[in-house]
C-alpha cells in the first residue's frame, strides 16, 4: 500500500502551486491551443504567449488560496479535477465551450444521449485528469495552519502573486489591450474557470426562475373567423441538427433528398436559427420573442405559440417527441413519448423517427371540427454517434464513421454518417408527406419543418453544436426547412412568390407569425411582417 507523507502548512501552499501548474497546462491545451492559433509564435508572440500562460498561473493560485482551508480544500480539489477532466475531453476532441446554455445542454441531457457521448477516450481522461488526482488529494494527510497563520501566508500569496500579474499585464500592455478587446471568445476557453463562471450564472438564473411560478398569458384574444370555413391539417416538423447545406434540395453534391425532389417542394436555403441547441432553439421557435429578445428564463414563464392556439377553441394540437423532450413548450397540450417501444413501434437499435406516424390517423379522424396541428420532434441528426441515427439500409454513403469518437474518423467519413441521416430524414419526411396526402380531401394540408440548429462536421477543428451564438460558425446557425401544400392549399399559394422566397434570409423568428397566418388565428400579437406567407399564400 502507497503511504504518502504528511504535509505541514507551507506544503499546502506548494500543492496548490503545483495544482495551478497542472490545470495551467495539462487542462488547458485547448486554450493556447487557440492562444497559439491567434498570436502565432512564429511572428514574435512567444514572450506574449509565455505572458499568458505565467498571468493564467498565477490567477489559479490567487484563487485556490482562498481553498487553503481544512473543511473546503479536499473537496474543492476534488471537484475541480473532475470538472476539469470533464471540460478537457469535450474541449480537445469536440472543440465545445461551456457557457451557461452549455451548461443547461448538459444538464438536461438525458441518459441515452449520456451513452452516445461515452468512449474509451473519454473514460481514459475521466481516470487519469479526473480520478487518480482526486484519489492523491484525498489521501494526502495536512497541517492545516492556524488562522494567523493562514491569513497573514494569504495576504503574502496575494501580495506576491498579485504583484508578479500586474507586472506582466504592465510589460505587455499594449498586447493585453487587444487581447481582450478583440479576442473575447479567447476566455471561453479557460478551463475550469469559465464553466464555473457559467454554471453560478445558470444556477442564479434557475434559482430566479425557481421563485417565479406565473405563466404569463400570450394571445388570450386569439380566434378563427367564422368566415373560415376550411380545415387546415398542419404537421410541423422540428429537426434535430440538420444543416442547409447538406440537403441536395440545396445543391448538396450527394443525393440526400431523393425522395423530396420528387415532391413539390420549397426549400429555404438561408434560414438560420435562434440558437445553437436544442434547449434554445426550440423553446425560441414557439416564442414571438425573437432571438434578439429570447432567453430561457423569461421563455419559461411565458405561454407559446401551442398556448396560443388552444386560446382559439378551434385547434386540436399534439406533440410527439423522438428526441429528449420539449424543452417545456408542450407542457399545456397533449404530448406523447416515440423514445420507447410503448408507443413507437419501429424501434431496432432505436426508435425510429418514422414511428411517430403511427396512430396518426386515428387522432385526426377523432377531430371532427377542429384544425388540426401535430409537432413531430425529431431525433434526427443528432451526434456525435450519426451512425445511430438511420436504419443499416440507409447507408448509402460510405465509408462512414461507426462510432462516437469522432477524432478516430476521417472528415469524409464523418460526413458520410451524417448524410445517412439527412437520408433517413429524407425518407421520414416523404412519408409524413404520404400521411398528408390520403387526408388532402378533407383538409388544407401542409408539411412545416425546420432543423433546431446545425452541426459542426470537423470544420476548422469544431465539432456538434452548442458554442456561444456570437462566435459559433455559420454551420451550426444554417439550418434545413422545407414546405409543402396539399388540398385546397395548392390552389391558393403563389408559386412563383415563394419559389423566390427560397433564397429570401429568413429565421426561426419567422415561424411563429407565419403559422398563425397559415392557421387564419387573429390576435393582436400577429405580426405580419414575420409572416413571410404574407402576401403569397390566398384564403
Amino acid at each position: 500500500m502507497i503511504k504518502i507523507k504528511k504535509f505541514n502548512f507551507l506544503q499546502v501552499d506548494l500543492i496548490v502551486v503545483l495544482i495551478s501548474f497542472l490545470l495551467a497546462t495539462i487542462y488547458n491545451f485547448a486554450f493556447f491551443n487557440r492562444v497559439i492559433g491567434t498570436y502565432p509564435l512564429s511572428e514574435g508572440n512567444a514572450f506574449f504567449v509565455l505572458s499568458i500562460f505565467l498571468n493564467l498561473f498565477l490567477i489559479f493560485v490567487l484563487l485556490f488560496s482562498l481553498f487553503r482551508n481544512k473543511y473546503f480544500f479536499k473537496p474543492f480539489f476534488i471537484f475541480i479535477f473532475l470538472i476539469s477532466s470533464f471540460v478537457a475531453y469535450s474541449m480537445n476532441t469536440y472543440g465545445v465551450v461551456y457557457d451557461d446554455v452549455m451548461i443547461q445542454n448538459f444538464l438536461k441531457t438525458n441518459s441515452k444521449e449520456i451513452k452516445d457521448l461515452m468512449s474509451f477516450q473519454f473514460l481514459l481522461y475521466f481516470f487519469l485528469l479526473g480520478l487518480i488526482p482526486s484519489y492523491i488529494i484525498a489521501k494526502l494527510k495536512i497541517d492545516y495552519p492556524d488562522i494567523k497563520t493562514n491569513i497573514l501566508t494569504r495576504f503574502g500569496i496575494i501580495l506576491g502573486a498579485g504583484g508578479m500579474l500586474y507586472l506582466s499585464l504592465f510589460s505587455f500592455s499594449k498586447n493585453y489591450a487587444s487581447f481582450f478587446r478583440e479576442h473575447k471568445p479567447l476566455r471561453y476557453y479557460v478551463n475550469p474557470i469559465h464553466p464555473l463562471f457559467s454554471f453560478s450564472r445558470y444556477a442564479v438564473a434557475m434559482f430566479t426562475d425557481s421563485k417565479n411560478k406565473t405563466i404569463e398569458h400570450l394571445g388570450r384574444d386569439a380566434f378563427i373567423p367564422k368566415e373560415d370555413l376550411d380545415r387546415e391539417l398542419i404537421i410541423l416538423v422540428i429537426g434535430e441538427t440538420a444543416r442547409a447545406d447538406r440537403f441536395s434540395l440545396n445543391g448538396h453534391n450527394k443525393k440526400t433528398n431523393p425522395m423530396l425532389e420528387n415532391e413539390k417542394v420549397i426549400s429555404f436555403k438561408n434560414m438560420t436559427s435562434c440558437g445553437t441547441s436544442t434547449a434554445i432553439s426550440v423553446p425560441c421557435i414557439f416564442s414571438n420573442l425573437g432571438r434578439d429578445g429570447f432567453f430561457i428564463g423569461k421563455a419559461k414563464s411565458r405561454e407559446n405559440l401551442i398556448d396560443v392556439l388552444g386560446h382559439t377553441s378551434n385547434i386540436a394540437t399534439l406533440w410527439r417527441d423522438n428526441n429528449s423532450d420539449s424543452k417545456g413548450v408542450a407542457l399545456r397540450t397533449q404530448s406523447e413519448d416515440f423514445q420507447s417501444p410503448t408507443l413507437n413501434r419501429i424501434c431496432d437499435s432505436e426508435c425510429r423517427d418514422v414511428g411517430m406516424l403511427i396512430g396518426l390517423q386515428e387522432f385526426v379522424d377523432k377531430q371532427t371540427k377542429k384544425d388540426i396541428v401535430i409537432v413531430l420532434h425529431q431525433m434526427g441528426n443528432h451526434g456525435p454517434a450519426y451512425y445511430k441515427r438511420y436504419p443499416p439500409e440507409f447507408e448509402k454513403f460510405k465509408p462512414v464513421c461507426n462510432t462516437n469518437q469522432l477524432e478516430k474518423c476521417s472528415l469524409e467519413e464523418i460526413q458520410n454518417a451524417y448524410d445517412n441521416a439527412i437520408l433517413y430524414t429524407d425518407y421520414f419526411l416523404a412519408q409524413a408527406i404520404e400521411f398528408l396526402k390520403k387526408n388532402s380531401d378533407r383538409f388544407q394540408t401542409t408539411l412545416f419543418y425546420v432543423s433546431d440548429h446545425g452541426e459542426s462536421l470537423g470544420e476548422n477543428g469544431v465539432y456538434l453544436h452548442g458554442m456561444p451564438y456570437f462566435m459559433a460558425p455559420i454551420e451550426q446557425k444554417s439550418v434545413a426547412s422545407i414546405l409543402w401544400f396539399g388540398g385546397n392549399f395548392k390552389n391558393k399559394i403563389d408559386y412563383g412568390k415563394l419559389k423566390r422566397l427560397e433564397d429570401a434570409p429568413l429565421s426561426h423568428d419567422n415561424v411563429f407569425h407565419t403559422m398563425l397566418g397559415l392557421l387564419e388565428v387573429k390576435t393582436k400579437i400577429y405580426d405580419a411582417r414575420l409572416d413571410f406567407l404574407n402576401g403569397i399564400l390566398r384564403h
